[in-house]
């Protein structure tokens, strides 16, 4: 078996407007697959309550980000909802290449730069079963003003507009079905081409297959 290949590793992004229920399906995909790593993204919003510094993200300043990002220390970086965030190129790279799969939850925007440098990541967008039911999830959360959950339900008709530029849709009606579906994604990744030319290269090269 051999990791060495830098595509051994998938790279999932999971995009979503806020509401749609993401973070809660990440969150049951990584305990059913303890192979994939989640990358944890720096941010200069402040914690929410629960929250811990490097766990749901890095949280610092924002001139210690702009910094940062000067430095193109950032796989992708967005502004959005007036926080900034971004993606360590390295942590990303370490990871795919000692075969392992890399789950980023991003926006549309982050999504597509990271394409740009991994063009063969796999795109997961999540929608909710309607803008009534996203702004009923973002109320019951509790976790928000009603003015910052009114501009997230604002901006969510654009953050869905995007959705056909992912390689997977999850509607995410029924909590146990999306999970199944997203689950079900994650492990067809692995079973790509390339993917498992680089995990098994002594084996393909046993059958006369060249990656």
């Amino acid at each position: 078996m051999s990791s060495s290949h830098a595509s051994a590793g998938s790279v999932l992004i999971v995009a979503a407007p806020s509401g749609a229920g993401k973070s809660s399906l990440v969150n049951a995909l990584l305990a059913q697959e303890p192979d994939i790593v989640l990358s944890v993204s720096f941010t200069t919003r402040a914690p929410r309550p629960g929250e811990q510094h490097g766990r749901e993200y890095f949280f610092i300043g924002e001139s210690e980000f702009l910094e940062r990002q000067a430095k193109a220390e950032f796989l992708e970086s967005a502004e959005v909802h007036g926080n900034f965030y971004g993606t360590s190129k390295r942590l990303i790279e370490e990871h795919t290449r000692a075969g392992q799969d890399v789950l980023l939850e991003i926006d549309w925007q982050g999504a597509q730069q990271v394409r740009r440098q991994f063009p063969d990541a796999v795109g997961i967008f999540i929608l909710p079963p309607s803008i009534e039911a996203l702004e009923q999830r973002l109320k019951q959360r509790a976790q928000d003003s009603d003015e910052v959950i009114a501009r997230r339900v604002q901006n969510a008709a654009g953050e869905i507009a995007h959705a056909p530029e992912f390689d997977y849709v999850i509607i995410n009606a029924n909590f146990d079905a999306a999970l199944s579906q997203l689950v079900g994604i994650a492990r067809a990744s692995r079973c790509r081409f390339r993917q498992q030319a680089a995990r098994f290269g002594d084996l393909f090269a046993g059958f006369g297959i060249q990656p």
